[in-house]
């Protein structure tokens, strides 16, 4: 749309409020929220704003920063329209001297997308985010008791979860399919694939529908990678393919797997890179307690068709050249989109242009191997927590290629406060252990 079209478009549907979205390096929501009579002004100028309380953003010298909006992310939120509508943008952040700013995730994102179109690819993700619906933020007591794919009629979750793919509906995003999934209370919505910048803005919308429309219910929907011991955990599986003039560049027909040699090298360039940006797919102490064996979660380093305890799966297509796509299964809804898909990417790049090979595929399930069995086949695993992701991250040339010197030592800097506030805690399970006994 136009800036005209979208004039006429807010004043036709009485829309009353504007509001100016981003994301922090953590992949916080943030915004701005304006009457709707200065939108005409903003979309042209931009808005300034003082970034200097923003995570990962700019030092108090030089906190002056403008927000932009992306006019193709326009879209009328269909909540609480009885109270006043809202229409938002999603945004890029710009320095006071009108460049892109560094630090701004979705700059980020756009620049490995531009360095991925200098090779002549396109770039498409398709995320399927789980989550849980409990009953408050404070205590994990679920709305059912509900497992995979069960349809329960007229259950609050599954309302709350149909009122959800409504709105996202109504918003312009093309939802493939919603769900029950595993473990208790917990679900998915599957959104169709798009052009990764595109899936960036649906992603933090999506995760704002979820939140905002089992708030106005009476419930909280989070999606905190591991809320439940012994229950399985959130993930963000995430689709992926590179494209060229409209054709799937991933796709062999000729192939066992369907996949063609460029596929294979960004299979393999995920793979090889996977331990160093990992701090990235799965940012949080509380992430490392999902990719454990036996959970559905993939902690192995290694790829196949059927295995769900590989890191990367190979969907069935039935043949079909564009359905053709690798899934990454390691990343959790708690990520950064933005700095997710520009990570995943440039490890995917990197395999290409250095023209890394494959590994064998592995289809038997690594959970029941034993450690000489993953030696003699190459399988080593991901990093088993928040420290030992951040040593990895720390040397990685290819993570600063990706994020850029400043996001990268500003991610190492938050991760390495964050877990030296986790070790300082003392957790129930010790006080439960040892408190009787010593």
């Amino acid at each position: 749309m136009t800036k005209a079209e979208i004039m006429a478009k807010v004043k036709a549907e009485g829309v009353t409020m504007v509001g100016f979205w981003f994301t922090d390096v953590l992949g916080q929501l943030k915004g701005i929220t304006f009457p709707v009579q200065r939108l005409e002004r903003y979309l042209e100028e931009g808005t300034f704003f003082d970034g200097s309380s923003i995570d990962g953003f700019a030092r108090i010298e030089e906190s002056d920063l403008v927000l932009k909006p992306v006019l193709e992310s326009f879209a009328i939120i269909p909540l609480q329209a009885d109270v006043h509508k809202i229409a938002r943008f999603m945004c890029r952040v710009f320095d006071a001297q009108g460049n892109p700013y560094h630090s701004d995730p979705r700059n980020v994102l756009a620049r490995n997308v531009d360095y991925a179109k200098s090779l002549g690819y396109d770039y498409f993700v398709g995320p399927e985010l789980e989550y849980f619906y409990f009953k408050s933020k404070t205590a994990t007591e679920g709305l059912d008791k509900a497992g995979y794919f069960d349809q329960i009629t007229m259950h609050e979750g599954t309302i709350l979860r149909e009122r959800t793919v409504e709105a996202l509906e109504k918003l312009g995003y093309s939802v493939e399919r919603g769900h029950h999934e595993v473990a208790a209370s917990q679900q998915e919505i599957n959104m169709k694939y798009s052009d990764a910048l595109t899936m960036g803005d649906i992603v933090m919308t999506y995760k704002y529908v979820v939140k905002e429309i089992a708030s106005s219910n009476g419930a909280y929907a989070t999606f905190m990678p591991k809320p439940i011991f012994s229950e399985n955990g959130s993930g963000m599986h995430v689709h992926q393919s590179l494209w060229k003039d409209g054709i799937n560049m991933f796709h062999e027909g000729n192939d066992e797997y369907g996949l063609s040699a460029i596929a294979k090298s960004y299979v393999a360039g995920v793979l090889k890179h996977m331990p160093e940006i990992v701090i990235v797919t799965n940012q949080y102490v509380n992430s490392y307690k999902r990719l454990v064996p036996g959970f559905e979660a993939p902690a192995y380093l290694a790829w196949g068709r059927r295995n769900r305890s590989a890191l990367i799966r190979i969907p069935l297509t039935r043949g079909e050249a564009n359905a053709t796509r690798i899934e990454l299964r390691c990343p959790d809804p708690a990520a950064n989109p933005y700095l997710t898909f520009a990570v995943m990417l440039r490890a995917g790049l990197k395999g290409i242009t250095e023209n890394y090979k494959l590994s064998p595929a592995t289809e038997a399930d690594i959970y029941e191997m034993s450690d000489a069995e993953m030696t003699k086949q190459g399988i080593t695993a991901l990093p088993g927590s928040l420290r030992e992701a951040i040593e990895l991250a720390k040397g990685s040339s290819l993570l600063k290629e990706a994020l850029g010197e400043e996001v990268h030592t500003k991610l190492i800097a938050n991760k390495v406060h964050e877990w030296n506030e986790y070790r300082r805690q003392v957790h129930q399970y010790e006080i439960d252990k040892y408190l009787p006994i010593l």
